[in-house]
């Protein structure tokens, strides 16, 4: 049909094309907003680089030289077998159609996985930022073991530890039928899916698996100071993108989520740097970077509601609490968890989670939460749900692991150094021959 412009168009015709146009673009499939697709992309590598290499330096510099690329190794071999699962059946169990508790298997080696599925950037995106979470989070509990778990150990119990612990409280968190979700509990970014879940699994994973030879008095410090201010950098940048990631977008939210993300390790640092100077004289470069994760892990789960006054109330916090937190657990306690999971990730990811019920209020400039006492309730039920299930399905793993396998390397192996014994190589080489 021609029209002509030059005459005017009669109602009831521009009425029938606007009818016609609006019915073609009801079928047509959903455009990508572009920013936000890009957004989505670049956090997914800003969350994956916090793993390869960042959380691998960060670990790898914190115990002995000859153990240093068994931890390396952990971190690598972990990433690889994670993003198996993810893809072969973990996503479908965590974000497809189900129940309450657990998804379907629709989404079978991701067995119809395209489009946007409600989002505005595409669904294979969503599936590589999520797969960095899965990463992260066993790589983690793992670490808690760090020189004398037997490797196969390490990759049996990711597989069964993502299995039965970490995609259902995936579900329950982040899954829009999940029932903690649904309880209203408030979760950004992995509060409880990964620091309460990682960090109470470190803490009986390391109570079972039990201390290093010579734990605690001849235990050495880290090896290299460096490579863990190195890798400690690497996490505190890719930690916006596992934060303000989780906004999903482009936007003034995710401004200000990467905002407090800030404010948060840089004031946990200091606090930390300060109550060492006071406890033992001197500020060490692993405690004011150790600071800064327990800031990061703190403000996990309160970034989408806090703002600035909260972050800075809950980096103070992190590093007051997670600091004693370390001597409590390795001296009180007497659970060998090498690289401070459970008090770092396990304790500062339970403040910032109880604490964005009264941060969250407009009274400290944050959002989101409108009555302290009902809010509260939520964050105590899912808190109390994730820290539960972490406990009880590490400790089934673990028994399972000890009826099928060996979960420590020997003595003389350990003595030796993993790095010899198991994988047959050394991080070092130190040649005394100048001619060399």
């Amino acid at each position: 049909m021609i029209i002509n412009l030059a005459k005017p168009i009669p109602g009831a015709l521009v009425f029938l094309l606007l009818i016609g146009t609006a019915a073609a673009g009801e079928g047509d499939p959903p455009l990508p907003d572009s920013g936000d697709t890009a957004w989505m992309i670049t956090s997914t590598v800003l969350a994956l680089f916090m793993t390869l290499p960042g959380l691998a330096f960060f670990s790898g510099g914190r115990v002995r030289s000859k153990n240093v690329l068994s931890v390396l190794i952990h971190c690598f071999a972990i990433a690889c077998l994670a993003s198996l699962l993810w893809v072969g059946y973990l996503y479908t169990l965590a974000f497809s159609d189900g129940n309450a508790f657990l998804g379907d298997m629709q989404h079978l080696v991701l067995n119809g996985v395209a489009g946007f599925d409600g989002r505005d950037f595409p669904e294979t995106v969503f599936v590589m930022f999520q797969m960095a979470f899965a990463i992260i989070a066993p790589v983690l509990v793992v670490g808690a073991c760090a020189e004398r778990i037997r490797f196969r150990a390490v990759l049996l119990f990711t597989a069964l530890w993502l299995t039965f612990v970490y995609v259902p409280v995936v579900h329950w968190v982040r899954a829009p039928e999940g029932w903690i979700l649904k309880a209203g509990t408030l979760d950004l970014a992995g509060g409880l899916v990964v620091h309460i879940a990682a960090g109470f699994s470190a803490l009986v994973l390391a109570r079972m698996v039990g201390p290093r030879q010579g734990f605690p008095d001849s235990v050495q410090p880290p090896h290299n100071p460096g490579m863990v201010m190195l890798g400690a950098c690497m996490l505190w940048v890719g930690w916006f993108g596992f934060n303000a990631g989780s906004r999903f977008a482009a936007n003034e939210g995710a401004g200000l989520t990467m905002l407090v993300t800030h404010i948060a390790p840089a004031t946990a640092s200091l606090t930390w740097m300060v109550i060492e100077k006071m406890k033992t004289g001197k500020a060490s470069l692993v405690g004011i970077v150790t600071g800064m994760v327990a800031g990061l892990a703190t403000i996990t789960p309160a970034s989408g509601n806090v703002g600035p006054i909260g972050a800075l109330i809950l980096g103070f916090l992190a590093g007051l609490v997670c600091y004693f937190a370390c001597g409590i657990v390795k001296d009180k306690l007497g659970i060998d968890d090498t690289l401070n999971v459970f008090a770092v990730h396990g304790v500062g990811g339970l403040m910032g989670s109880l604490l964005v019920a009264v941060l969250g209020t407009s009274t400290f400039g944050g959002s989101g939460v409108e009555n302290v006492g009902a809010q509260l309730r939520a964050q105590v039920v899912g808190v109390g749900a994730t820290a539960a299930w972490a406990v009880v399905g590490t400790v089934i793993i673990v028994w399972i692991l000890r009826a099928t396998t060996e979960l420590r390397v020997p003595e003389e192996e350990e003595n030796q150094g993993l790095d010899q014994s198991v994988h047959g190589e050394s991080a070092y080489s130190l040649n005394q021959d100048p001619q060399a």
